[in-house]
């Protein structure tokens, strides 16, 4: 489909390393509240797009320097996000609503420290043939590997979904589980309060920090299946 091609080259040409697309029907067994409608009712589609982190980020303590980059990727995404939604209205004569890729967001257990994005980024990177979940839960992508950054431009154009992408993580592979320092990942999910309350502290200045990534780092396919 034309559209679909012309929406991806623009993304691409805005700094996004990888886009696709899903139609809103792939999510009607997302939970209530986390499904596009409930953000934009006319929604009919769903962009998803991702911007790769530098492959040297993963090869270095994560404390200050990731942590930096990692939070810049953020912030650009959500520009490209914002920029490429305005572009797309112009250009189509129709409607988008870029969607933040980390927070703000309203829902938290505060005794399981547990939040939830306005949407699942990597639950719609996976609809839109983006990748597929690895052990870790993050996002596995055939050329990138788990160091991308995902954005998501809601719109009400009709537009078919992107074919969904086959896992990549090697066989009977659970270093991330096996390794995570405080036994965070279990069938498939994380316990955000132990993985929150080991992996964020602050400086004495107090400049936030990341101080374990490891479940990222430590897969054999956190660049892709260049190693497989």
């Amino acid at each position: 489909m034309r559209i679909k091609e012309q929406i991806r080259e623009l993304i691409l040409s805005l700094g996004a390393d990888v886009c696709g697309f899903a139609h809103v029907d792939s999510f009607d067994k997302a939970p209530s509240g986390f499904k596009p409608r409930d953000i934009f009712s006319d929604c009919q589609s769903i962009i998803s797009f991702g911007m790769a982190l530098p492959k040297g980020l993963a090869q270095i303590n994560p404390r200050l320097v990731y942590k930096h980059f990692n939070d810049m990727g953020i912030y650009m995404i959500d520009e490209l996000a914002f920029k490429a939604a305005k572009k797309i209205q112009a250009d189509f004569d129709c409607l988008t609503v870029p969607i933040p890729c980390d927070d703000p967001y309203e829902y938290w257990e505060s005794d399981k420290m547990e939040g939830r994005g306005l949407l699942s980024m990597k639950h719609i990177a996976v609809a839109a043939g983006l990748g597929a979940l690895g052990e870790n839960t993050l996002l596995l992508n055939k050329r990138f590997g788990n160091m991308l950054t995902l954005g998501v431009i809601l719109t009400d154009m009709n537009l078919p979904s992107d074919h969904v992408s086959q896992s990549i993580c090697m066989d009977n592979c659970h270093k991330c589980v096996d390794n995570c320092p405080v036994g965070a990942i279990e069938n498939g999910v994380v316990n955000q309060k132990l993985c929150r309350n080991h992996a964020y502290g602050k400086t004495k200045r107090g400049f936030n920090t990341t101080d374990c990534n490891l479940c990222r780092t430590i897969c054999p396919m956190r660049y892709g299946d260049e190693y497989k």
